[in-house]
């Protein structure tokens, strides 16, 4: 099943290669940029049935040193059989392209993340045909973002850090950084950061904490009920219903006036102010038989002579 998770890992470490900061600074590596990354399909599917697929697969092709794979997992708990199906991912894709593969595991938990890094043996006895060692960006070896001006050098780390710790204690403390820092940046890059973060806090609690903390009103993940897309809608039906309401005032309007009836100041400013549709087919109904267009209320509103 893909869950909220996984497809914030899928976008964040495509678009967003300095995610990966980390991992790079670990191995000695220099931190990736976006022209070093390509995005290959991440299907390990052979001829037939059994269906096979990484949630991301980039290609890394640094300035100095060989190229190489990394394929991303997101796990959301501890999966039997996981570390087979790991061992197939890499022996594939080495296979299919030729280079190196390593895999990384994006776990929220620290028993997940403990159970993660394996190792996974494939052996008989104590002889081990294959090891599989997965690196693990969580709780431990992504750090939580302290400072606001880490955010504003690197809001890619910072909301992927938050994420990597929205079950941590420090959680509440960290999203209400996040929120002061990204008040300094456009509406647009403040309104994506703050997305990308809720969709990828899933069902945690800390999911409701950073929903009080969100202020902007434009969705770029539409159908994930984010709490921009829900004021968007919101609005929208609004405005849907005021339309309506303002189509059936002017004809009810319309009606007292084929009538002959005196329409005063006071009866059209009341019936182009109510917005409840409901009440307007009941007036649009009284509209015909009334003989005062005051009576259209049944509460004697004055100047309907």
């Amino acid at each position: 099943m893909v869950t909220s998770t996984h497809e914030t890992s899928h976008r964040i470490f495509q678009d967003h290669p300095e995610v990966l900061a980390p991992i790079f600074e670990v191995l000695g590596l220099p931190t990736p940029v976006k022209a070093d990354i390509e995005a290959i399909t991440p299907d390990t599917t052979e001829l037939k049935p059994l269906e096979r697929r990484v949630d991301t697969v980039l290609k890394v092709e640094p300035s100095d040193g060989e190229s190489f794979l990394v394929a991303i997992e997101a796990q959301t708990n501890k999966t039997p059989g996981k570390g087979a199906g790991w061992a197939y991912y890499i022996a594939y894709l080495q296979a299919k392209f030729g280079l190196p593969v390593l895999l990384v595991a994006v776990c929220r938990h620290r028993s997940t993340a403990a159970w993660a890094a394996g190792p996974f043996v494939c052996g008989v006895g104590p002889w081990a045909t294959q090891t599989t060692r997965p690196f693990v960006l969580g709780p431990d070896t992504v750090p939580e973002i302290t400072d606001e001006s880490a955010v504003a050098r690197n809001p890619a780390l910072a909301t992927f850090s938050a994420i990597v710790h929205s079950e941590s204690r420090g959680i509440d403390a960290i999203l209400n950084l996040l929120a002061r820092a990204m008040r300094s940046f456009d509406k647009a890059t403040a309104t994506y950061w703050s997305e990308l973060l809720e969709v990828g806090l899933e069902n945690t609690p800390a999911k409701e904490t950073w929903r009080e903390l969100e202020k902007m009103v434009v969705s770029y993940f539409p159908g994930r009920s984010t709490v921009f897309e829900e004021a968007f809608l919101e609005g929208e039906a609004k405005g849907e219903i005021k339309g309506k309401a303002e189509g059936k005032a002017e004809s009810l309007l319309a009606v007292l006036e084929a009538r002959g009836l005196f329409v005063s100041e006071e009866v059209r400013r009341r019936v182009l102010g109510c917005a409840d549709l409901g009440l307007l087919d009941e007036w649009l109904v009284r509209a015909v038989r009334v003989e005062r267009a005051g009576d259209l209320f049944g509460d004697g509103v004055v100047g309907s002579a």
